[in-house]
């Protein structure tokens, strides 16, 4: 099809704008948490890949950490197995995780073919290679009973990330693609929650950046209006009212924790949207919320 010259200015004015992100971004970390839609969608999926590595070879250093929610939810009703969720978290007995495990090395495997078909070098990894995230087996305390803590099984709480890994693969150029399993005190395996997984990488990585691919526009208030340039105080605040909950609370907590760890900037972005990653990094007006380290 060919162009006509107001496309081809629009275009061309794309890349124009593009460039002092790329400058900006030359050889820094990004880390970013992979899933909702854009891990399921086939259209999504090929739109990630590529964007993925098109940062690469620009000189970004990307980090993916993936989830697989949708498909373990959807393994477990084959099995005749209902997901449990508590505060947003999933509850994990031997049987799950047996899933978990299952599950996360056939999403990891499916995302590395995909990025190295579009010309990128991709190497699938989980906590336990190297025991590089190790953690402790997590309680959680309970909103409504304040002081009694909750047992949901083989969830993990991070202790360590060791980076060592991370960096020796981007030396090389690859681009590590991270499933969000850890390694227990007694070599246990347990299952982190990949937003967890992501900030806290984010944080020890020194990232630049760190990305949370979601199934919303970001960050919505009570009228369901999109808020952007937030700080750390102004999303406390917003918890503290009710106004973010569920299943956003350890994308929101992981999120804070990372900008108050040195992260200089969080994205909490929709992806559903095509080529939301390209959208909100190099280009003027972004599409989600931006939480800002200060």
């Amino acid at each position: 099809m060919s162009l006509t010259l107001a496309t081809a200015e629009q275009k061309a004015h794309t890349l124009s704008e593009a460039l002092p992100y790329i400058q900006r971004f030359f050889d820094k970390t990004i880390v970013i948490k992979y899933g909702g839609n854009a891990m399921t969608e086939p259209k999504l999926q090929e739109g990630f890949a590529r964007d993925v590595v098109l940062l690469k070879l620009v000189g970004m250093n990307p980090v993916i950490v993936h989830g697989g929610g949708p498909q373990i939810n959807d393994l477990l009703k084959r099995i005749g197995k209902e997901g449990e969720f508590v505060q947003g978290m999933r509850v994990t007995d031997e049987e799950t995780m047996d899933v978990v495990e299952m599950v996360l090395g056939k999403v990891n495997k499916d995302i590395v073919n995909l990025i190295n078909r579009h010309g990128g070098k991709a190497v699938g990894l989980t906590g336990q290679d190297g025991a590089f995230i190790r953690a402790n087996k997590m309680l959680l305390e309970s909103q409504q009973e304040p002081g009694k803590m909750l047992d949901i099984g083989l969830v993990g709480e991070i202790i360590s990330i060791d980076p060592s890994i991370i960096t020796f693969l981007d030396s090389g150029d690859f681009i590590p693609v991270i499933a969000p399993i850890g390694v227990g005190l007694d070599g246990e395996t347990l299952n982190i929650n990949a937003d967890v997984v992501a900030g806290k990488l984010a944080e020890i990585l020194k990232a630049e950046k760190l990305v949370l691919l979601t199934n919303t526009p970001g960050v919505l208030d009570k009228e369901g209006k999109l808020l952007t340039g937030l700080t750390p105080k102004q999303i406390d605040g917003l918890v503290a009212e009710g106004t973010l909950s569920g299943g956003m609370l350890p994308k929101i907590s992981s999120a804070l924790d990372a900008a108050r760890g040195g992260v200089r900037s969080v994205h909490i972005i929709d992806g559903r949207v095509e080529h939301a990653l390209l959208l909100e990094i190099l280009t003027d007006e972004g599409i989600g919320t931006l939480i800002k380290s200060k």
